[in-house]
Formats: structure tokens, C-alpha cells, sequence
């Protein structure tokens, strides 16, 4: 049933009551306002303008506006884990809700490389690549944003040091030793890179803060912290492991033969632009990057992205 014209007015009479305003001020000012339209209420103008060509290869503008959206997508999924990680009277079906947003979110992702893998010419793609040097994917400040609100720090360590680090260790060194850090040093000297230089400099300092933040609101601690009955609801068991295998192994495998496409069209193989060992940054068996270990069998966790999780997902 709709509200009254008095019952409106009485609400906003309170509701601007509350903030020491007077509601005779504001509807004064809507006779001077102007309707809202859709550009400018998505910032169409501006939105449309944001993409900048370093080259003549029209497919360059399909690579940057993909990544762009990659981005936009990454946002609504911090969106969505700032939301369980602040809500203080947590239920399993607004978790498991909340998981299966940022779940359709990483599927659209997934899916997306498609985009990419076959809208873009190699021929292309191999002449203006090398004017992005030192930029890579691998830069993307929220994608590390999503690992941290995601899991415990540990669980992203490299797997070579975990035994060396808890909860003790400061997040500097910890820091200095997350998985994707091999990636940017050279395995002869240990020498940092200039991809991950950059990255530091402009991140770091931000990327301690945040680590800090979620070091008890992560997505995996919030899940422990449930009493035991809700942790065992199987819907949100479900909703966890496909959030899990879908960020870890099916857009990390999508992104990997979309790279393969091109990285390997030629006759020898070539480094991704930032220069680090791709193949094997990339793939997960090689980085073991699981973020509720405790929701996956040992056969599950050994074999992890080798076999094809995808239809033993559902536990019953």
C-alpha cells in the first residue's frame, strides 16, 4: 500500500529532524534541481573516455577495455566481502548469499577470457605487447585485495616458506614472501624486477594496512568463527568450495590458456610482459593456492589443479 502524502512528508520531516536540518530547506532546493538522467547517473561520459591507445593496432583498445572491466568486476567482489566481513551478526545464509554473488561474479570473469582469448588478432597483440613492458596483469592492486579478504594470510605465503611463518611474523616478512613474490625476482640472484619494484612503490604501504585489516575478517576466519552447526551447513560448504575452486583453479586456468594463445604463437616462447616465469606462476599446481584448505579432502588437496574438481564439488 503507498504511503500518504502526509506520512512522506512526516518521515523526511524526521528523518532531516535527526541531522539537525530543516526539511523546508531541502524541498526548497528540489524546485531548482535538474532530473537525473542515465549518463549522468553512470558517468557514461567520463566511463567511455578512460581508454588510452599506446599504438596504431586497433586491437589494443579490446585489451584495455577488457581489463577494465575486469576491474569494475573485482570491485563489486570487494564489495561483496567488505559486507560479510563488517556484518557482526553473521547467518549462514547471508554468507553463503554473499559467496554466491562473488562466485557469478568470478564465473563472468572465467567465461570472459573468451573476450580476449579470441576477439584479439596475435599478429596485433604481439606488436603493441611490447610497449606495455614493464605493466602486467600481475599489477592488479585489487586481485591481491580479494586474495587477503579471502583467506588467512598463510594460505598465500609461498609454499616453499610457510613452515617459517605464524601469526607472530611481522606483515613486512610476510609480505616479502607471499607466493606471487617468486614471480617478480630473478631466480639467479633474487633480485626484485622492475614489474614488482613499481608494484611496491605504489602499493605496499596500502597492502599492509589492508592485510592487517582482514587478518581476522577474511572470508575464511569469518567461516570459523560461525558455531559449529552453521559450519556444517552444507549450502555454505558448497558456496565456499565453488568460491574456492572457481578463483583458484577455473579463472586461474582460463587466464593461462588465454595467455598460452599468444605467449606461445610464435617460435620461441615468449615471457609475459612483465618478464616473469608465467607457466609457472600461473598454474596451480604449482602455487597450491587454496583459500579453506579445511574444506577439501587430502585426494582433493593433493590434486589440486591437476584433476577436475568441478564434479565433486557438491558435498551432500
Amino acid at each position: 500500500m503507498s504511503q500518504s502524502r502526509e506520512e512522506i512528508l512526516k518521515r523526511l520531516e524526521d528523518k532531516y529532524e535527526g541531522i539537525g536540518q530543516k526539511l523546508d530547506t531541502h524541498l526548497s532546493g528540489l524546485l531548482h534541481s535538474t532530473p537525473i538522467t542515465y549518463w549522468d547517473y553512470i558517468q557514461t561520459d567520463a566511463l567511455l573516455n578512460l581508454q588510452t591507445q599506446r599504438t596504431n593496432q586497433p586491437d589494443e583498445m579490446v585489451f584495455i577495455m577488457y581489463h577494465q572491466v575486469n576491474e569494475l568486476l573485482f570491485k563489486m567482489i570487494l564489495w561483496e566481502i567488505d559486507q560479510v566481513a563488517e556484518n557482526e551478526n553473521l547467518t549462514t545464509e547471508f554468507f553463503a548469499e554473499r559467496l554466491g554473488r562473488i562466485s557469478r561474479y568470478f564465473d563472468v570473469l572465467s567465461s570472459s577470457f573468451t573476450v580476449m582469448g579470441d576477439g584479439m588478432d596475435v599478429a596485433q597483440y604481439m606488436k603493441f605487447r611490447d610497449t606495455l613492458t614493464p605493466a602486467s596483469g600481475f599489477q592488479s592492486a585489487q586481485y591481491r585485495m580479494i586474495e587477503f579478504a579471502s583467506t588467512e594470510l598463510i594460505n598465500l605465503i609461498d609454499i616453499r616458506f610457510r613452515d617459517t611463518i605464524d601469526r607472530n611474523t611481522p606483515f613486512k616478512h610476510a609480505f616479502d614472501h607471499l607466493y606471487w613474490q617468486a614471480a617478480g625476482k630473478d631466480h639467479a640472484t633474487g633480485k626484485k624486477t622492475t614489474l614488482l619494484q613499481l608494484f611496491e612503490e605504489r602499493y605496499m604501504d596500502d597492502f599492509i594496512l589492508f592485510m592487517q585489516r582482514y587478518n581476522t575478517l577474511n572470508l575464511w576466519t569469518k567461516f570459523q568463527q560461525l558455531p559449529a552447526e552453521n559450519q556444517a551447513n552444507i549450502e555454505l560448504r558448497n558456496a565456499m568450495r565453488h568460491y574456492d575452486h572457481t578463483v583458484n583453479v577455473k579463472w586461474v586456468m582460463a587466464h593461462y590458456d588465454a595467455a598460452g594463445k599468444y605467449l606461445n604463437s610464435g617460435k620461441e616462447k615468449a615471457e609475459a610482459t612483465g618478464g616473469s616465469d608465467w607457466q609457472k606462476y600461473m598454474h596451480p599446481r604449482y602455487q597450491k593456492r587454496i583459500f579453506f584448505p579445511g574444506l577439501w579432502s587430502e585426494d582433493e588437496l593433493n590434486n589440486w589443479g591437476i584433476d577436475n574438481l568441478e564434479s565433486i564439488s557438491i558435498l551432500k
